[in-house]
């Protein structure tokens, strides 16, 4: 037995201007609140639809209760998209969704009785929410009464003394039945047994129950019938009809002429809630108009085993007092009867009405509807959550405000009745603050203020806003030369403010500026941490530095980046030893050199000219006489190279010397290279010109001996000068032109290109080239270093123009 009433009158939705609200903001230094002022509904927009579901109480859980989708005219399969719930006041779930269809279901069986209690109709509002957008109905569930109780009595024996003078007509109340059932499932009327004395009327008290009254239709003979027993039937209404019964015991008295009388018939109290137990209500009296023990007066409750009863009575002074707490949410107000007997079993009656008063002792309820967490950032007006509000006192004591923090970026914004949404307050940045723990406080207007606090956590959803940001956007790395391949050679570093995903950096390179830098052959780089490695040796010699690009991005969508330069200087190392120019050390026959022995101290035998290729101090050379066939007489200068006389020559000293050179860097370890050099000691010669040939030939004459010794020492002079000759035309042709007039006739060539020093720390750079001139006629020949002649170097070069080096003049005497 179920139905569904659609109709029209108070409506439940849409809440419009008929609702009246007072909205009350109070503005704290560190508070934020939001008060609204709900004042039950006192006006309803006329012709407006409300959507009421009727169900018989102790229905099966499960049942079906109504098609919520058709009779809210959505679409199929909205509810589901939407999030559709029910929400009924006080956290009780009552009605259930049926997670397939939809369908409004019991969600548990209902007692109307423990709902409402006599309270009728029996109608239990609750609100369908729906999200995306927000959006309320308001409906209502009747519960309907089965007649499942039958009245029942407070005892099942009463007693009445009734004097046997007593004339027909005479009322004597009696204890009513109580029937938990309501409407015509309720107490309806008594009945009596049959007997000739009396019959029972039904009355209906203020409060809308009914008891019994007994009515004497003949009077009474005590000497004839001393007790009387009749049996007292409570009826319902219901269909089959359910009863309850009690015995009245009769006695009958002798004559006793007056029965007690109270002073009012009806009296009427106002006590608030929350008075101590104990407490004097009120004091009632009775006076009986007898003497002696007739006219002694006792009081009773005449209701005494009634449940819900929270007073008692003092039986001789009639104080009522307080012997159970009151509740004004349960019990609104209390009918009770109070009777007077006197001693002789007369007895009268009156009614107390006591009004409770409402007092501020409920905290108000929150009740969370809806919570959204996490939430995304950078999106504002996000629909957090949506909770209701109760308070169960009422008046003032009733009227709530919602207030949070100020200091969050989230609003309260009232909606329907005591419904709340909290929203955000513009766009949330969670690299600033990632989660919010916020305190929604609900205070009542009572006195004293009670309150309730409910705590949310909500979190914020990371979106991808940040872009990998480098520690540097230049990042200098140093690396010497010959190292290893795969060599870690450093790193590059990006963090991102995103969260998951979003955080990830991955790292490449970008493509180089230049494009003839073969990038993809020197380094690489991890793409998870960002580590650089060298692919292969370098060489400082063919490149000093170079420069390339680093991207890093993260794994977002859309994936967001940054960039960062990185240049890598080589360092030099010493892995090139000292090359030795001059004397030339290709395997031809040694270089000598002729001394007079005339010279006098310091005398410039020659030059010992070598270069490095690498740079810094590691192409710093010095030059050392390692051995000498006389030491002492020859000497080096650390600097320059020069092979000078170290005294006087004597007639004492051997006419050949055989003289090494050792040429040193001043690398880490240092290297170095070794030249030979020949000095021949001759008479008679000076410099800077030979003796004549006549002279020669005479002397060679006067002494056979010294003739034969020029004439080999001038043969291997001028094969070594051939030889020479030969070798320089051979190197210099191949890329010089051919010699102007005037000019040396010999041919001009290249140094190799390989001896470089980019520093120009003192040896001999490679933008020199020399010409080398031997002139004959007067016996002097000379090795002169001329302008330099600047060649085309390859790109990596540094090109520097040179100014024109000094002559050094070193002679060859040829016999």
């Amino acid at each position: 037995m179920m139905d569904v009433v659609i109709g029209t009158g108070k409506g439940f939705f849409p809440l419009e201007s008929d609702l009246i609200e007072m909205a009350q903001t109070k503005v704290h230094r560190k508070k934020r609140q939001v008060t609204i002022l709900i004042i039950w509904m006192i006006l309803w927009e006329v012709g407006s639809e409300s959507i009421q579901y009727s169900v018989l109480e102790e229905t099966e859980s499960g049942t079906f209760v109504a098609n919520l989708t058709k009779d809210l005219g959505l679409k199929r399969g909205e509810l589901a998209e939407r999030g559709a719930q029910v929400v009924f006041k006080g956290n009780r779930q009552h009605l259930q969704l049926d997670p397939q269809t939809y369908d409004l279901l019991l969600n548990e069986k209902l007692d109307r009785e423990e709902l409402c209690g006599s309270t009728e109709p029996c109608v239990l509002p609750f609100q369908v929410l729906l999200e995306n957008p927000l959006q309320f109905f308001q409906a209502a569930l009747r519960v309907r009464d089965i007649n499942d109780h039958a009245p029942e009595f407070p005892t099942r024996e009463m007693l009445l003394k009734i004097s046997e003078i007593t004339t027909p007509g005479k009322l004597f109340p009696l204890k009513m039945a109580q029937d938990l059932d309501a409407g015509s499932n309720g107490l309806q009327s008594y009945i009596i047994s049959s007997n000739p004395h009396f019959h029972v009327l039904t009355r209906n008290r203020s409060d809308g129950r009914k008891f019994p009254e007994l009515v004497l239709d003949k009077a009474l003979d005590r000497e004839e019938q001393p007790e009387l027993r009749l049996t007292l039937t409570a009826l319902d209404g219901g269909s089959p009809p359910r009863s309850g019964t009690t015995e009245i015991q009769i006695l009958v008295l002798d004559i006793n002429d007056n029965a007690p009388e109270f002073a009012q018939e009806q009296y009427e109290v106002q006590i608030p809630e929350n008075n101590s137990l104990g407490s004097l209500i009120i004091t009632v009296s009775a006076r009986d108009l007898d003497a002696g023990s007739f006219g002694e007066v006792s009081y009773a409750l005449f209701q005494v085993d009634d449940i819900n009863q929270p007073f008692e009575i003092n039986a001789i002074t009639g104080e009522i007092r307080l012997r159970k707490t009151l509740d004004f949410e349960e019990f609104q107000s209390y009918h009770v009867d109070i009777e007077a007997t006197d001693g002789g079993g007369l007895s009268g009656k009156c009614s107390l009405v006591i009004k409770v008063l409402d007092v501020n002792d409920n905290t108000p309820e929150l009740t969370m509807s809806s919570l959204t967490s996490p939430i995304p950032e950078n999106l504002p007006d996000i629909i957090v959550a949506v909770f209701s509000v109760s308070d169960a006192d009422s008046g003032q004591n009733q009227q709530i405000v919602c207030s949070i923090d100020d200091n969050l970026p989230f609003l309260l914004r009232p909606s329907v009745e005591n419904f709340y949404t909290l929203v955000t307050e513009g766009a949330l940045d969670r690299e600033s603050q990632a989660e919010y723990n916020i305190t929604i406080t609900v205070t009542d207007l009572g006195t004293p203020r009670l309150k309730t606090q409910h705590n949310i956590t909500v979190t914020v959803s990371d979106v991808n806003d940040n872009a990998p940001a480098f520690s540097q956007t230049t990042y200098t790395l140093r690396v010497r030369e010959n190292n290893s391949p795969a060599l870690h050679i450093g790193s590059v570093s990006a963090t991102d403010r995103d969260s998951g995903a979003n955080a990830q950096v991955t790292y490449s390179l970008l493509p180089p500026a230049d494009p003839q830098l073969p990038l993809a052959s020197l380094v690489s780089i991890n793409a998870d941490n960002g580590q650089l490695f060298a692919l292969r040796s370098l060489d400082y010699e063919a490149l000093q530095a170079f420069e390339f690009g680093v991207r890093a991005a993260d794994r977002g969508s859309p994936a967001l980046s940054s960039q960062a330069r990185v240049r890598v200087l080589v360092l030099d190392d010493n892995d090139n030893a000292p090359f030795v120019l001059y004397p030339p050390q290709n395997g031809s026959a040694p270089c000598t050199e002729l001394v007079p022995r005339a010279a006098e101290a310091g005398y410039l035998v020659t030059k010992v000219v070598a270069v490095d290729g690498d740079s810094g101090q590691n192409a710093w050379l010095s030059y050392q006489l390692l051995k000498a066939t006389e030491p002492g007489l020859f000497g080096v200068w650390a600097h320059n190279g020069e092979v000078r006389t170290a005294r006087l020559l004597s007639e004492r000293d051997a006419v050949k010397h055989r003289l090494v050179v050792l040429v040193r860097d001043n690398g880490e370890p240092p290297r170095s290279a070794s030249v030979t050099l020949h000095v021949l000691l001759v008479d008679g010669f000076s410099q800077p010109y030979l003796p004549l040939p006549e002279v020669a030939a005479a002397e060679a004459r006067a002494d056979p001996l010294t003739v034969y010794l020029v004439v080999a020492l001038a043969s291997v002079s001028s094969l070594f000068l051939f030889s020479v000759l030969v070798f320089v035309a051979v190197r210099l042709c191949r890329r010089s032109r051919a010699a102007s007039a005037g000019r040396c006739s010999g041919p001009e060539g290249h140094f190799p290109g390989h001896l470089v020093d980019v520093s120009g720390a003192g040896t001999l750079s490679q933008s020199y080239q020399y010409e080398v001139c031997l002139r004959g006629g007067s016996g002097t020949s000379e090795f002169k270093f001329l302008k330099p002649i600047i060649p085309n170097f390859p790109p990596q070069g540094i090109g520097k123009e040179m100014e024109e080096s000094p002559t050094v003049r070193d002679s060859f005497l040829f016999s």
